[in-house]
């Protein structure tokens, strides 16, 4: 039986602890603590990838900083997205988030009892300035995120090796380098450049009658990051 192996740097790349309250009164995990790293979004969407990478990461930041003292409730966190998922890869990036915070759309999980309810948790928000909103049901404090990935360019060579593999025209010897650059890029972005606050933006959000667009911002939308993931 062959066996699962990821990339080894997967192992170094944060994992996020969250608290879910259903899973802590159905005994699914003690405390109802729940651990995801990269890996699992991997598994989730069946490939890595800088969109892939975005999502995971963006959220984790996000989290982190909606939550500094305490653990993030799975659950209790609505997050909008400027694009809807018939955008690029937006549904891939909610798909990502989603298993992060719990936060379901119109499929989601419809609670037991009145409680535990994650629908209507995701969904799609076009007047943001970033390109995520994450916000905690409990306090209301908000935060926006985005990534650049643009200031993680891919290698030179992965437009040809990448359109030699997909018309199968690739040798082993190819197949192997795209598959290396690739993942190298995906290291330098969640390793390198993983508290870059150029590359992955989280701030907080002021009360709307406050918030002002700062002069001169550069605004990306998930589409944004799909495009500079994908630069084919």
């Amino acid at each position: 039986m062959t066996t699962m192996k990821l990339p080894d740097f997967f192992d170094l790349i944060p994992k996020l602890r969250v608290q879910d309250p259903l899973a802590r009164m159905l005994g699914s995990a003690e405390d109802g603590i729940l651990e995801y790293g990269f890996g699992d979004a991997v598994r989730l969407t069946g490939h890595s990838c800088p969109t892939v990478a975005a999502a995971y990461w963006l959220t984790y930041l996000a989290l982190e900083k909606l939550y500094p003292d305490s653990l993030p409730q799975r659950g209790g966190i609505k997050v909008e997205l400027r694009e809807d998922a018939r955008s690029g890869s937006t549904g891939v990036v909610a798909t990502v988030v989603q298993m992060l915070t719990g936060a379901g759309g119109s499929t989601g999980f419809k609670g037991i009892g009145g409680r535990f309810n994650r629908v209507g948790l995701i969904r799609y928000a076009p007047d943001l300035l970033l390109s995520m909103r994450f916000t905690r049901l409990d306090t209301r404090a908000a935060v926006e995120a985005n990534a650049d990935l643009w200031l993680a360019p891919p290698d030179p060579t992965i437009d040809t090796l990448l359109g030699r593999c997909v018309e199968e025209r690739a040798s082993r010897e190819e197949q192997q380098q795209l598959a290396a650059v690739w993942q190298e890029r995906i290291r330098h972005l969640l390793i390198d450049l993983a508290r870059d606050p150029g590359v992955f933006v989280v701030r907080g959000v002021e009360q709307r009658w406050q918030r002002k667009v700062p002069p001169g911002l550069l605004l990306h939308p998930v589409n944004a990051i799909t495009r500079a993931a994908h630069p084919r």
